[in-house]
């Protein structure tokens, strides 16, 4: 609902500014009032609020000025236009809806699920481990980098995802079943010195990224 009131809203906003510019002959402007008039009486069906009587120009009715008999048949008449509108919506949304499945139906896709829990290897400084797939008959990736960044102490850098490691690899179609063999690849890179053992201050670097360790698995 939040969408399709943005979306109305949007709308609105560029009917208004049309409407301001002064620059649209007279039969448009009046079709684009009455565009606005039936957009905002069916944004305010959607939100259960109250409906507002128009006129054919699209007019506010004056109950004042207004006999009851009128007023209750221009209520129907815009009860039923509303009504027709919602119709309308739900039937496109139903035949995207069939498309969409049909279209899955056809293509259909995979994902593979991973759960980091921990790093056991022994790198001394601050690390970034790259998990991907990686065809090793065609030696190339097939999929993007899921990066997480580990620290020195063994943890991952941003604590709040501790015990929170998730990714999915998604859009794995019927061509990638039929591959022969798929890897898991998680590389390590490490972000820290030149050198482990270079404790002289003079030369000391930092945040340089250098290639620590490589592991897989085959067969998948």
């Amino acid at each position: 609902m939040f969408r399709s009131v943005r979306h109305m809203i949007y709308d609105l906003i560029e009917w208004r500014s049309q409407i301001l510019s002064g620059t649209l002959p007279q039969d448009e402007l009046k079709e684009l009032k009455k565009k606005v008039t039936a957009k905002i009486d069916y944004g305010n069906r959607i939100l259960d609020l109250d409906l507002v009587v128009r006129d054919e120009d699209g007019n506010i009715l004056d109950p004042e000025q207004t006999s009851t008999i009128s007023l209750f048949r221009a209520h129907e008449i815009a009860s039923k236009q509303v009504e027709e509108r919602l119709q309308e919506e739900k039937s496109q949304k139903q035949n995207i809806d069939i498309n969409r499945q049909a279209k899955f139906a056809a293509t259909p896709s995979f994902a593979l699920f991973v759960n980091l829990k921990n790093v056991v290897c022994k790198i001394g400084e601050d690390a970034e481990v790259l998990m991907s797939l990686y065809d090793p008959l065609e030696s190339k990736f097939i999929s993007e980098n899921y990066l997480v960044r580990w620290s020195s102490c063994g943890l991952p850098k941003d604590i709040d995802r501790l015990h929170n490691l998730r990714a999915v690899f998604t859009d794995l179609g019927s061509k990638d079943l039929k591959r022969e063999k798929i890897s898991f690849v998680c590389q390590i890179v490490r972000v820290g010195r030149m050198e482990l053992r270079d404790n002289n201050t003079r030369k000391l670097t930092s945040g340089l990224r250098r290639p620590f360790g490589v592991a897989g698995t085959f067969g998948m």
